[in-house]
């Protein structure tokens, strides 16, 4: 208000006195004319003026080059008057207070500015920790729900254990039954093993008490036989390698004790030969006798009056049933 005051009054006062003296415009005189044709009388007819003649184009930029001059200079001599004035000083320094009110509200308007980003960044911020917060929150559910099928997995775990333990009488009950069937294959293999090797014990010996030694021997060679039989070829039966081989091991094994029990080896051809003719013979009853006793055992296996290992026992009961 105070600066359209000052501005007002610095425009009051350059209004030039030629201003004044401009002719009334057409509507005046139509005005005027038309209130004497009204009252009757005769109007005043003037006439037009004359053009004047037109300066030359010099001369006419001379002049408005001083007019501006002196134009510029009266106003600059007012507007220095107008300040020096006592009325105006006091809209100066309303003018002055104005634009330290507006530095100060564009002071205050930029803190606005300011506390709003910073309240946008907060705002953001707050987002932030919500949504880490909801992240927090699904996890922890993810937590519970893997405690509870943790939990759930250890109550199988002990009803399994339980379980276990219910059935270990019954698996006492299997491994008597297991020891009891590994008596009878070897009760089997032995008396099959000790008769295939009767024929051969009884071409060595010339009295009835020198067979009772390799009947012995015979007789629990072939009972061991029997219960390795069984645990090496299980429910394999028909794995003819597994078969041969456990016999064939068995009676190297024999041949090659009953060469080590005879006369030393000498350094000689004779002890040579001799010594290798006896271990083959050896081998060779060996083989004959743990081949028969395997035939034997696969066939009671396969007709079923001998169970291999292990004892086929009937499906487990259900705790639905």
């Amino acid at each position: 208000m105070e600066a359209q005051l000052l501005l007002r009054s610095l425009a009051l006062p350059a209004a030039s006195p030629e201003s004044r003296r401009r002719p009334s415009s057409p509507r005046r005189r139509s005005r005027a004319s038309l209130g004497t044709a009204l009252h009757g009388r005769r109007p005043h007819v003037r006439r037009a003026p004359r053009p004047s003649v037109a300066r030359c184009s010099a001369s006419e930029d001379e002049q408005g080059g001083d007019l501006k001059g002196a134009l510029s200079g009266m106003v600059d001599a007012r507007v220095e008057e107008l300040l020096s004035r006592e009325e105006n000083k006091g809209l100066l320094d309303g003018l002055e207070r104005a634009s330290r009110r507006v530095d100060k509200a564009r002071r205050e308007l930029a803190e606005i500015e300011r506390q709003e980003a910073e309240a946008r960044a907060m705002r953001n911020y707050v987002e932030q920790l919500e949504s880490r917060a909801s992240e927090i929150a699904e996890s922890q559910r993810e937590l519970s729900e893997a405690r509870a099928l943790v939990e759930e997995a250890e109550r199988s775990l002990s009803q399994t254990a339980k379980a276990r333990d219910e059935e270990q009488d019954g698996t006492q009950i299997n491994r008597e039954e297991e020891r009891l069937e590994s008596v009878k294959v070897a009760s089997v293999s032995a008396l099959v093993g000790t008769l295939a090797g009767l024929p051969l014990s009884l071409t060595q010996v010339t009295t009835v008490s020198q067979l009772i030694l390799p009947l012995g021997i015979n007789f629990i060679s072939c009972a061991l036989f029997g219960i390795t039989f069984r645990y090496a070829v299980r429910r394999d039966l028909d794995n003819i390698q597994l078969k041969t081989g456990t016999s064939a091991a068995f009676g190297f094994v024999r041949g090659l004790a009953y060469l080590g029990a005879g006369p030393p080896l000498e350094l000689n051809l004779e002890s040579l030969l001799s010594h290798a003719f006896s271990g083959a013979v050896y081998i060779a009853e060996g083989l004959l006798i743990f081949v028969f006793a395997a035939v034997s055992l696969d066939f009671c296996f396969k007709m079923r009056v001998l169970s291999p290992f292990p004892i086929e026992s009937p499906e487990p009961r259900t705790g639905s049933d």
